[in-house]
């Protein structure tokens, strides 16, 4: 909340921009927050720096938020035709198209900065790769029907940029953790997808949730087992014990849980099991941070 002397006018501004960046919807921040923390915890053997944890706290929350704000610069006029996404700040005209570029530059440069002071050279190097898939996603809808795997990628790559801050080079775990959340991020954004499918299908809009059609559900499913499997596997190889198991577990039957709620593949239902992936992801953080504790 604004304070009350804050006139009108700026107090509209900043609510639209905070509509664009998404400050008032932070599900995709904790989205990207928990696999990062994952890489961290790992990569520091239950003590990272605090250093990293604050700046890839921030990072998150700057590069999630530019990601949003590219995204609507680049959907700006597909956004108009979609129920869930047509009162949108850009659609609407309350923000600029060059307002938004210039905030997905300004976030950029403040998070490149952050990693240019605080971090090291490998991360450094690592850094530009995260700019350019959060600049490619966005348009990666108009030539393929899979921008979930760009997605995937962009919202993963802070797990090998953590682990080189932390341990400063990058591991088979490194990757591991890398191709689960990547395989996480397809299977809850497919979900996510399948609220606009209708409206997707009218204007052209490619997404995995229209390739896998009548498989959705499915594939979905299979996703979601390879990442319990995966991140199994990541557990046996750092020697975790019980409680990261737990954890594990959680998700699994939260996975399930998903599968319950969009079993008619209505929008509601879709989006409420897109959100309660947040939960299988703290999930694994608590028991992993737990374990790590213990040990």
């Amino acid at each position: 909340m604004l304070p009350d002397a804050v006139p009108e006018h700026i107090r509209t501004r900043l609510t639209d921009y905070a509509q664009l960046l998404r400050i008032n919807r932070p599900i995709g921040t904790l989205l990207l927050l928990w696999p990062t923390y994952w890489a961290l915890w790992l990569a520091g053997d239950g003590s990272p720096g605090i250093g990293n944890i604050i700046v890839f706290t921030l990072g998150v929350f700057f590069m999630r938020a530019a990601g949003c704000a590219i995204n609507d610069f680049a959907d700006r006029d597909w956004d108009r035709h979609v129920k869930r996404t047509k009162d949108r700040p850009l659609t609407t005209g309350r923000v600029q198209a060059w307002e938004a570029v210039a905030l997905f530059a300004g976030l950029c440069v403040i998070s490149f900065l952050m990693v240019v002071l605080f971090t090291n050279t490998l991360t450094l190097y690592l850094s530009f790769g995260g700019a350019l898939l959060a600049f490619i996603y966005p348009f990666s809808k108009r030539f393929t029907h899979l921008p979930q795997l760009f997605l995937g990628a962009a919202f993963s790559w802070a797990i090998p940029m953590a682990w080189a801050a932390e341990a400063g080079e990058l591991s088979q775990i490194t990757w591991l953790l890398f191709t689960a959340n990547v395989l996480w991020t397809i299977a809850y954004d497919t979900l996510y997808a399948m609220v606009d499918r209708d409206d997707d299908l009218k204007i052209g809009i490619k997404s995995t949730a229209i390739l896998f059609g009548d498989a959705d559900r499915a594939i979905i499913g299979i996703l979601q087992a390879m990442v319990v499997l995966i991140l199994f596997i990541v557990g046996l190889r750092s020697e975790l014990g019980a409680f990261y198991y737990l954890g594990l577990a959680i998700m699994a039957g939260l996975f399930v849980y998903h599968q319950y709620l969009a079993r008619e593949r209505d929008r509601d239902g879709c989006f409420k099991a897109f959100l309660n992936n947040n939960w299988a992801g703290f999930a694994v953080f608590t028991g992993l941070i737990i374990d790590l504790l213990l040990t």
